[in-house]
Formats: structure tokens, sequence, C-alpha cells
């Protein structure tokens, strides 16, 4: 889909002309970067990430705002300085504009990915966890719903982060019309763990089933995203009873420090490597490299077609 970029929107130079060439791109995600990783590991994976999507005959566009520039593809400085640096925001889409303006270095959340994305033309985008409906009666909603719910952009993801309440989480998917398609199965990945017990809307075996699936759904729903979930990798993926126990205590840990709103998924995601003893951690690698490569898969296929 070829479109003008706004104003407002800073695109590198191989993916604009990737998108004029119409060969296939993919939006990633940064606050996994910024946020989500310990250094250097998270600058290992996003080089290591980008270079295996150009082998797939895709275009990575990782997105971030670099000094209060809204930017669809980095530098290769740029994503190094994003990774690195120790004052960074995160940025969901309603911080877009405050961040632009005070001329800041940000990472980018689902939401504020998938606005940004397809903002500059780009459909799909690759991510670890999406956010959901929290645990508790705090009423916590993630932004990362409302925009699958108003923004037509497919995001390729591990499920939602197993901190969450996956039931609600699948119930508020469901109210407002977001397909959760399944690739490779038929049940809710649960992030580090590769099964839920809950299913999917759909499922689907290939990439090009779940392309089809995808203009399906944009021909019939022309402005609401679809959710791709693929299992975490089999030989990485977590035992569900030892992230319940460790995200038990975790939970505690971060009620008695106060620790709320969007500081207290960055604060689980890190507890739960110490009492894991980097299990989680390296689920989460291994995640994010696959959600990226099955993505760049799609991206082809949906061009194709």
């Amino acid at each position: 889909m070829r479109v003008d970029p706004p104003v407002w929107l800073r695109i590198s130079d191989p993916v604009r002309s990737a998108l004029a060439l119409g060969r296939p791109v993919i939006a990633l995600e940064s606050t996994v970067i910024t946020h989500g990783l310990p250094r250097p590991a998270n600058l290992e994976l996003a080089r290591r990430v980008e270079v295996e999507v150009l082998s797939h005959g895709c275009q990575p566009a990782t997105v971030a705002v670099i000094d209060g520039q809204i930017s669809l593809g980095l530098a290769a400085d740029e994503l190094e300085r994003l990774a690195m640096a120790s004052e960074v925001e995160k940025v969901s889409r309603r911080d877009l504009a405050t961040v632009s303006l005070k001329g800041a270095l940000g990472g980018t959340t689902v939401a504020a990915t998938m606005f940004v994305a397809h903002s500059g033309g780009v459909q799909l985008m690759a991510t670890g966890g999406i956010g959901g409906v929290h645990r508790g009666a705090t009423g916590d909603v993630s932004a990362d719903l409302h925009e699958l719910a108003q923004t037509p952009v497919a995001v390729v993801c591990a499920g939602a982060k197993s901190i969450l309440d996956l039931p609600r989480t699948l119930e508020w998917l469901e109210t407002a019309g977001v397909p959760v398609i399944g690739w490779g199965t038929d049940e809710f990945p649960a992030f580090f763990s590769r099964t839920s017990g809950l299913p999917t809307s759909a499922s689907v075996s290939s990439a090009e089933a779940a392309a089809r699936l995808i203009q399906s759904h944009w021909r019939i729903s022309p402005k609401c995203g679809a959710l791709v979930c693929v299992p975490c990798p089999e030989n990485a993926a977590v035992s569900p009873d030892v992230i319940e126990a460790a995200l038990d205590q975790a939970l505690v840990e971060a009620e008695k420090a106060g620790i709320t709103g969007n500081a207290i998924t960055p604060f689980i995601l890190g507890r739960l490597v110490e009492l894991t003893d980097g299990a989680t951690l390296r689920a989460n690698l291994a995640l994010l490299r696959n959600n990226a490569l099955r993505g760049a898969e799609l991206a082809v296929e949906l061009v194709r077609l």
C-alpha cells in the first residue's frame, strides 16, 4: 500500500525505496530494545534481527523517536544509540507529540509502532508480546488493544505478555472485532510459554494462508488490525508453572514497592529474568527473533498476493 507520508514522519532511505518499489517491509517495535532487554543483549538482538529480516527478502523498519523525529527505519548508528542510551522515553501513541516537541529519544510501544507504520504505508509489524488487560481490579487496559481495534496493521507476536490477564485480553479483542490468528497452533501462546489453554479465533499453517486470511479480513473490516500469534520456539520456551510461580512473587514485590502504570511491565519482566535464572530472557530473545522472521515471511506473501 503506497501513501503520501505525513510531514511529521521521517522515513529512512532504504524503507522509502522499498515502499516505492512495492517490496516487502516490516515495522519493528523498539520498546523491547529500550525497556525490555538488558544491554548489550538488546543491541545484539536488534542488529541480528534486521540482518536476518533482510536475508528473507524483506526490508526492516525499526520505529523510534530520534531527537524528536518520529522515524520509520533507523540508521545503524541510530539503532546503537537507541539501545545504549540511559535516558530513553517509553512512547505510546498518546506520547508521540510530547516526545517530539521535547526533542527526546524514545522507544515506541506496539500501539505507537502500529500508528507510525500505518502512517507510512506499512501493513505489518513484529514484536515480542502485546499489552493487554492487566490482572486484578486495576482497570488497566493497554493502548495496544485499542490500536488493534482501529488501525489496519497485522501484528506478529507470541501472544500477550504472560503477566497479563489472558482470558480478559482475548475477550477484549473479541469485542473489538480483532481476529486472533494462531500460526501453527489453535491455542493462544502465553509469551514465554507455548500454551495458555485458551483458543485462538482462527488457525493457519503457513505464511500464505496467514496472508490470505489477513487480506480477507481487511476486505471486510478495512479499519481493524489483526493479531498473528506464533508460539515461542520449543527449545527456549518456559513451563507455565515456572512462570506463574515467579510471576506471583514479582507481582507481590511490585505492589509492596508501589510500582504502577507503565513502569510495572519492565519491573516484572526484569524480576522474572532473575527469578528464573535467565530462562525468561533466553525465551524472550528466541521469540523476538522468531517473530521477526515469521513476520518477514508473511510480508513477502502479502506483497506476492
